[in-house]
């Protein structure tokens, strides 16, 4: 099943079930108006939103409209809770290798993750507004939402938890980040709001591509028109959604509709040369990537961050090559213009 929210009907918008091709919707507001209420409500709602995506897909629903992904919200405008991890420690080593710094033993046995601000997403067409000063880079990601989670949950019984998956943009500020992490308090500043597919979908809608946890399949990333990354989600993701979410839980319960990150998709490759899509590499979901390889190799780096006009699109095919979330498509612009 896919769901959308469209920009009407309030902050939270208006819920709609969308055709598995991406190009019909419905409202379902005699079933529940938002996504957030449906979530609080799944195991009543869900076979009834099931019903109505079945009548869309064949063609048989009533009152069916064209599904316009730049009509849409994030799936989730606002969330009580979003925590993004790094489950790809590839990411990390490279980060920590540019700074000529060990990855501590435990960060292969103990996920990161930070709390992020989720009162205001921008949606997955929107503009990201930040200054140019500020190291302006998009981090490509996988996404789950959860229903409720009881505190000290195992990560198997975290599994069974999901009831979305979603991508996002999670927008960083590099220039703004070290300043913060030596406070010693974690992020705040450096992490704007971010942007998600404009469905989130089901998991049996992945078929095989959803197993253990992970999603098994290409992240494709594209900056102004040009294939920048393709790393393999499932692949070198050291910690799965179950691991993640039990690892959230530890202290806590997690209320329906907290969402958990991957942190940037990251696949182990060779060196700067070949491992860009250019040369025949997957690529990256980040910037920061890219530049670490350059610091590593050529002692420090050349690509720039984004800047007003930059264009990244995230999106992630199925083995069909047919769109399965929907593309995100975020616009570089600074304030005030």
């Amino acid at each position: 099943m896919k769901l959308a929210t469209l920009k009407q009907g309030g902050r939270d918008g208006t819920l709609v079930v969308v055709s598995r091709d991406l190009t019909r919707c419905q409202t379902v507001a005699g079933i529940a108006k938002t996504l957030q209420a449906a979530l609080d409500d799944w195991d009543t709602v869900h076979a009834e939103l099931e019903l109505v995506y079945d009548m869309l897909n064949a063609g048989h629903a009533r009152h069916a409209v064209p599904f316009q992904p730049e009509h849409c919200h994030s799936p989730l405008p606002r969330a009580y809770q979003w925590a993004d991890g790094s489950a790809y420690i590839n990411h990390v080593e490279l980060v920590r290798k540019a700074r000529n710094s060990e990855v501590p033993a435990s960060f292969y046995t103990d996920p990161l993750m930070y709390q992020g601000g989720s009162d205001s997403f921008i949606g997955p067409r929107d503009k990201v507004v930040a200054d140019e000063s500020w190291g302006i880079d998009f981090e490509a990601e996988v996404t789950v939402v959860t229903g409720d989670v009881p505190m000290g949950v195992s990560p198997e019984e975290a599994a069974k938890a999901v009831r979305l998956v979603m991508l996002v943009n999670d927008v960083s500020l590099r220039n703004l980040i070290p300043n913060e992490l030596a406070k010693g308090f974690g992020f705040f500043q450096s992490k704007p709001s971010s942007a998600f597919s404009p469905v989130a979908v089901t998991p049996d809608e992945l078929g095989v591509a959803w197993r253990d946890a992970k999603v098994h399949l290409p992240l494709v990333v594209d900056l102004n028109g040009k294939r920048f990354g393709q790393p393999n989600a499932g692949e070198d993701m050291t910690f799965s959604f179950g691991q993640l979410i039990a690892h959230a839980a530890k202290t806590r319960v997690l209320g329906a509709g907290t969402i958990i990150g991957s942190g940037t998709v990251s696949n182990k490759q060779g060196n700067l040369w070949g491992s860009s899509v250019e040369h025949g590499g997957v690529g990256y979901c980040c910037l920061a990537e890219v530049r670490t390889y350059e610091t590593i190799e050529q002692g420090k780096p050349l690509t720039p961050f984004m800047v007003a006009g930059d264009i990244v699109r995230i999106e992630m095919f199925d083995g069909e090559g047919h769109s399965v979330f929907g593309a995100i498509e975020n616009e570089v612009t600074t304030p005030g213009r």
